[in-house]
């Protein structure tokens, strides 16, 4: 690999300890320090760089299949519900060719973290292999620079310029990129999604649900985090590959999917008004939520 031990060293600390907001406290400092010298050319060459090195890896190919199954499936779900719909209000077919969108949140300093200049190259190429325009590729970070936007813009990316809390809804087949996210994030996305007909738009890839599961005191993870709790239980998860050397970027790191044939199985109930979440009594909010207006 071109980059050197030492910043390898670094991202690993970055990750290893990324619930503790005090160590992101370095890897911000130097986003900031470099904003106004950051050269947008020469940091785009860098991620295109780095787009060559993971191209060849093995496991890239596993990726991009689970990813080709899961948009398959998620397409056909519009379809089906789009063919329903028009022959019983117009008893004609009406299905037409689709692709993916794609939102990705809390990707960071990729300028100064390499583990978030890999999760870029990983996105560009899943992009590419799900045939997702990448004008419709949206991304935010609250860490973004000036400089790192402008990157991102270069690139052909769609920057967003709301911290929208993860608080998207998916009208149409979305993939959302959510990279080592905080619960928060997962958790505020299923709620604005709660129904049988939208959560089945949606393909995450991003940290496994049960690993969530597995780590949290189930008594806080079912008040805190409601809607991954009962999402666990309901969702198909593809576990995906990584390679040790870079274990810190890509681990727990799975393909998330919700079938209509699961969802339809919960009690009618399991739908009915879903409240926002709040998160008052949090110790450790895994998120960066937007400013209130005064």
């Amino acid at each position: 690999m071109s980059d050197t031990g030492e910043e390898w060293q670094v991202a690993r600390r970055r990750k290893g300890a990324a619930r503790k907001s005090n160590t992101l406290q370095p890897c911000a400092a130097a986003a900031a320090c470099c904003q106004e010298e950051l050269d947008v050319g020469k940091t785009v060459k860098r991620i295109r760089e780095t787009v060559s090195e993971l191209r060849y890896e093995d496991f890239l190919k596993d990726w991009k299949e689970q990813l080709l199954v899961a948009g398959s499936a998620s397409l056909s779900e519009k379809r089906d519900t789009e063919l329903s719909i028009d022959h019983v209000e117009n008893g004609r077919d009406s299905r037409t060719s689709q692709h993916l969108e794609c939102v990705c949140y809390g990707l960071g300093s990729f300028s100064s973290c390499v583990s978030a200049r890999f999760q870029l190259a990983m996105l560009l190429l899943l992009l590419d292999a799900g045939q997702i325009p990448l004008k419709d590729c949206s991304v935010y970070d609250p860490a973004f620079t000036s400089g790192e936007r402008d990157v991102l813009k270069e690139l052909g990316l769609t920057v967003l310029t709301e911290n929208e809390e993860g608080k998207r809804s998916a009208t149409k087949p979305t993939l959302f990129y959510l990279m080592h996210c905080g619960k928060a994030l997962y958790n505020n996305l299923l709620w604005k999604n709660w129904s049988t007909q939208q959560l089945p738009l949606m393909i995450i890839i991003g940290n496994s649900f049960n690993g969530m599961k597995d780590r949290a005191i189930e008594r806080e993870f079912k008040q805190d985090y409601r809607y991954i709790s009962q999402a666990v239980d309901v969702c198909e998860e593809s576990v995906l590959p990584c390679p040790p050397r870079l274990i810190d970027v890509f681990s727990d790191t799975a393909v998330i999917t919700f079938p209509s044939s699961s969802l339809n199985k919960l009690p009618q109930s399991t739908w009915t008004e879903p409240y926002e979440p709040q998160y008052q009594h949090c110790p450790d909010l895994e998120i960066i939520q937007r400013e209130a207006v005064s």
